[in-house]
C-alpha cells in the first residue's frame, strides 16, 4: 500500500516536516552525490552509516562488507561511530529509498508536528530514529553492515499516528488501485508486515544491507513513537484540530 495523502487538515503550515524533507533531499543530493557515483554513495554509507558492530565494539576490525560493485565497507573505530545513530537517520541508499520515505514523512508528518508544535516534533522525530537505532543495534549487535536512512525516525511519526489518528481516512495505491481506508488499517498492515519480516532474524541473523534501513529499525521506531506520542501532543492543538476534522469530515467520524 502507498499513501498518498489523507483527510485530515493541518492548523500551521508543516515548517518542520518540509525542512526534514528538505534536509533530507540536501544531504542525499551534495553530500552522497544523488547516487551518481558509486564510490562516493559508498563511502557516505559506510563512514556515516550506523554499524552496530562499531557501536558495540563486538565487530572485529578490519572485517569487510561488500557493497556491490567491487566496494567493500570495513569495521573500524572512528570516534564518528558514536554519532552514526544520528547521523545516519538523514542517509539514504538509493532514490527509491529517499523517495519513499519522503512520501511517508509528508503524508503522516504534517499532522503530528501540528499536533504537538515544531520544537517538540523535532525532540519525538529525533528520540523515534535514535529508538530505531538502538532497536537494531540489541538485535543483531555483532553486524559490520552499516545501515542508513530515515525510516526508523518515520517509522516513530507512523506510531504516533496511530495512537492520535487511528479512524482517520488514508487514501492510498493498492496496485493500480485508489482506495480511501482507516488509518488504523493501513498502519496495522504495514507494522504486521515489517513483524512478519522481523520475527526471523531474532532466532537467525540475517545482517542488513547497505541500500536501507534493517526492519528492526522499524519495528523499534514505530513502538517508540506509540509509547512517546502523548507525551509530546499539545493538548489544545489536538482540540482545535478535532474541531476542524469534525467539520470538514463529519461522515468519517
Amino acid at each position: 500500500m502507498i499513501p498518498i495523502s489523507d483527510d485530515n487538515p493541518t492548523l500551521r503550515f508543516p515548517v518542520v516536516t518540509v525542512l526534514l524533507l528538505m534536509s533530507l533531499g540536501f544531504v542525499w543530493i551534495f553530500v552522497q552525490g544523488a547516487g551518481v557515483d558509486p564510490m562516493r554513495l559508498s563511502e557516505t554509507v559506510c563512514n556515516l552509516g550506523l554499524v552496530p558492530g562499531e557501536i558495540t565494539g563486538r565487530a572485529r576490525v578490519g572485517t569487510a562488507v561488500p557493497l556491490g560493485m567491487g566496494l567493500y565497507c570495513v569495521v573500524d573505530r572512528e570516534p564518528i561511530n558514536y554519532l552514526t545513530p544520528l547521523i545516519s537517520m538523514f542517509l539514504h541508499g538509493g532514490w527509491m529509498h529517499l523517495l519513499g520515505n519522503c512520501l511517508f514523512l509528508w503524508v503522516f508528518g504534517n499532522n503530528i508536528e501540528d499536533s504537538m508544535g515544531r520544537v517538540r516534533f523535532v525532540v519525538f522525530y529525533l528520540l523515534c530514529g535514535v529508538t530505531a537505532a538502538m532497536a537494531q543495534i540489541a538485535i543483531d549487535p555483532t553486524s559490520p553492515a552499516p545501515m542508513v536512512g530515515a525510516s526508523g525516525a518515520i517509522s516513530g511519526v507512523l506510531g504516533g499516528y496511530l495512537i492520535l489518528y487511528p479512524r482517520v481516512r488514508v487514501h492510498v495505491f493498492v496496485g493500480f488501485f485508489l482506495l480511501s481506508l482507516p488509518a488504523y488499517f493501513v498502519l496495522l498492515i504495514w507494522i504486521g508486515a515489517q513483524l512478519i519480516a522481523g520475527l526471523p532474524q531474532v532466532t537467525s541473523i540475517h545482517h542488513v544491507t547497505s541500500s536501507g534501513v534493517a526492519v528492526w529499525a522499524h519495528i523499534g521506531g514505530f513502538f517508540a513513537g506509540v509509547v512517546l506520542v502523548k507525551l509530546f501532543v499539545n493538548r489544545e492543538m489536538i482540540n482545535a484540530r478535532t474541531y476542524i476534522r469534525h467539520r470538514n469530515y463529519p461522515t468519517h467520524w
